[in-house]
């Protein structure tokens, strides 16, 4: 009776231990500049396509996310980066920190959507926006801004809200499109000489506040603080379906855009499962989650959310990724040094 007591419990530990193997997930930790609400979204479509994945998404602004990785170069703490800014990310890849790797469907992604070599793969573009609170608006007799150069009125003193470009992504494409945008000589001489600096210089006349959070100048927008919040076109979509009173303008010179790429890290300590959530991330069907919420996805042939303008009817800012992202910590530096 002992003995076969003996086997009975040896038996049932051996099954345990078979089960918790077959039931083990294997571990992935993300980096992303995705917006909260976004990443409760795709995580749940996520966890349902990768059961076998424990996947770890921890969420930071763009600054926050290129200073963590800084401090963790010697020993990286995530796997991969998912929907961070590509002039962030392009940095990376000459400090020797990303691992070229395509994706399964990776061919499938346009050629403008992706680093020939591998290191960066995007996802989605998202576009600099002007988000107005009508009612604010209609207090103050001020009408929306459809331009940059409106956002220059004297009745805007103060009531302006603008994203920081030092920690937020989206303040840094809206100041790297009118670099771009307002001095056709800017490839031809120093960054701190560029012509956009003495437009940005009155555009600061009328600021209120610069936040490090790209949604947050719309969210506090629609909340009455401000007039109009220099946002992206996005978060416009989701305070609009939430009730706020708020109407959304594309800059007339051109909308300032960024893409969000994802890249594997060097150094890995769970490389397998993050090659395996890479491809998911820009699968047919990840892709669809992402348009619920993005202007533009990198797989062709998805339309964007309802309730904002389809991506080719909006004139883009002639942004220039590689000239940006070459000298992103020039203009950062002047930034901070005017603003």
């Amino acid at each position: 009776m002992k003995k076969l007591g003996l086997s009975m419990v040896c038996a049932w530990v051996a099954l345990f231990f078979l089960m918790g193997t077959a039931s083990a997930k294997d571990t992935v930790v993300v980096y992303t500049s995705l917006e909260n609400e976004e990443v409760v979204d795709y995580l749940e479509l996520a966890k349902k396509e990768l059961p076998d994945l424990d996947i770890q998404a921890i969420r930071l602004s763009t600054g926050e996310l290129g200073a963590r990785m800084l401090a963790e170069k010697d020993n990286p703490q995530a796997d991969c980066i998912w929907g961070w800014a590509v002039t962030n990310t392009s940095e990376f890849v000459p400090k020797g920190m990303l691992v070229p790797y395509k994706p399964k469907g990776w061919d499938k992604i346009p050629d403008n959507f992706k680093d020939p070599k591998g290191y960066w793969t995007a996802i989605d573009l998202y576009a600099a926006a002007f988000v107005g609170n009508t009612k604010v608006l209609e207090k103050d007799g001020l009408s929306m801004a459809k331009s940059w150069k409106d956002l220059l009125k004297p009745g805007y003193k103060g009531k302006l809200i603008m994203p920081n470009p030092a920690s937020s992504g989206t303040g840094f494409l809206q100041v790297a499109s009118l670099l771009v945008m307002l001095d056709p000589d800017y490839k031809n001489k120093p960054v701190e000489k560029n012509m956009a600096w003495d437009f940005l210089k009155e555009l600061d006349k009328n600021m209120g506040q610069y936040i490090k959070s790209g949604s947050k100048p719309a969210k506090l927008t629609a909340a009455g603080e401000y007039a109009v919040g220099c946002s992206f076109a996005f978060v416009y979509s989701s305070l609009k379906k939430k009730g706020f009173p708020v109407v959304m303008a594309l800059p007339e010179e051109g909308a300032g855009f960024e893409l969000e790429v994802n890249s594997l890290l060097k150094g890995a300590k769970h490389e397998k499962a993050a090659k395996k959530f890479l491809d998911w991330a820009i699968s047919k069907n990840a892709m669809k989650g992402y348009a619920k919420f993005k202007l533009g996805v990198a797989y062709p042939g998805i339309p964007g959310p309802k309730g904002l303008p389809a991506l080719d009817t909006i004139k883009l800012a002639p942004m220039d990724f590689p000239w940006q992202s070459e000298n992103r910590a020039k203009i950062l530096d002047v930034w901070t040094g005017l603003f």
